[in-house]
């Protein structure tokens, strides 16, 4: 009986990498199962726009927090690690290994680290940073968020106003910089992390996410944007790939300009992405989405 404790393999990197396909791959061959670490995979009605996993994908190995709720049921990094860590316990059950993998570095921390304790209740200072929100203009409170916390600042999505207030919200309730969330001692978890990181040069990536971006259209994003447009107020919606389509739904820019805007935003976004993650020394990198070199680190790493 094998008495070591299980092994969570979370595979990360930049939009457009080739996680998923490595992911998928790397699971078959465990015989175990997925869970995402991507904050935008969790919706219905938006397979198109974040990339979810298709049916070749869902059909060859179980996956977990992909299309499992509305766009309304608002999941916060703090509630996924909750219920992230009882899917877990729930694989481990019948499994040494589980794969996660996603590209939203404060999920991954939340799902690997944990967060510090908050005061349960911080709807004061939410709500009063909602208000500034509507009064000021999400440009007012970026520029708070860099003054209280340069680090967090670089990283975060500035477009993304719920991002914005939440570390905001944290800095003020909790009276230190959100970024030391991430450097405070890690959370116990009764199981083993083996990160892997997939690297591409870099215009060979940007080339990957200019393609991707062509093939979402013609896969029928702007059908599934018009879909969703009615619910644009919601959190779900302030992501790359749709606020670029709302746009043009508006009136305010051209189907040829939101375009590329998708394609320079999403571009972006892995940059971001990148500096956050070169920052976890524990992650082992690999080239490209080899699938080579990543199982030569799972098999470094654990008893196949």
């Amino acid at each position: 009986m094998n008495t070591n404790p299980p092994t969570l393999i979370v595979i990360v990197g930049p939009t457009g990498s080739g996680k998923t396909d490595l992911a998928v791959e790397i699971a078959r061959r465990l015989g175990t199962e997925i869970i995402s670490t991507d904050s935008r995979q969790f919706y219905r009605g938006m397979a198109i726009g974040t990339a979810q996993p298709e049916e070749h994908h869902l059909a060859a190995v179980r996956h977990h927090f992909v299309a499992d709720r509305l766009p309304s049921a608002d999941l916060s990094a703090g509630a996924y690690e909750r219920e992230a860590l009882e899917c877990l316990e729930e694989i481990f059950r019948t499994h040494t290994t589980a794969v996660a993998v996603g590209g939203s570095g404060l999920y991954i921390d939340a799902l690997c680290r944990g967060f510090d304790d908050l005061p349960s209740d911080t709807s004061e200072v939410r709500a009063l940073l909602m208000r500034r929100l509507e009064e000021e203009g999400l440009d007012a409170l970026v520029e708070e968020l860099r003054t209280r916390d340069e680090a967090h600042w670089q990283v975060v999505d500035r477009n993304n106003p719920a991002r914005v207030v939440r570390a905001l919200e944290v800095c003020i309730v909790s009276g230190r910089p959100y970024s030391e969330q991430r450097t405070a001692p890690q959370h116990q978890r009764p199981f083993n992390i083996l990160k892997i990181g997939l690297q591409w040069p870099r215009e060979e990536l940007y080339e990957r996410i200019n393609r991707r971006v062509d093939l979402m259209m013609a896969a029928g994003l702007e059908a599934e944007a018009r879909a969703l447009y009615p619910l644009r107020h919601l959190n779900a919606l302030q992501t790359v790939g749709y606020k670029e389509l709302f746009e043009w739904f508006d009136g305010t820019t051209s189907r040829e300009e939101a375009v590329e805007l998708i394609k320079r935003n999403s571009r972006r976004y892995a940059k971001r992405q990148m500096t956050w993650f070169r920052r976890d020394e524990s992650i082992h990198w690999i080239e490209r989405n080899d699938l080579a070199q990543a199982m030569a680190v799972v098999e470094k790493a654990v008893e196949i």
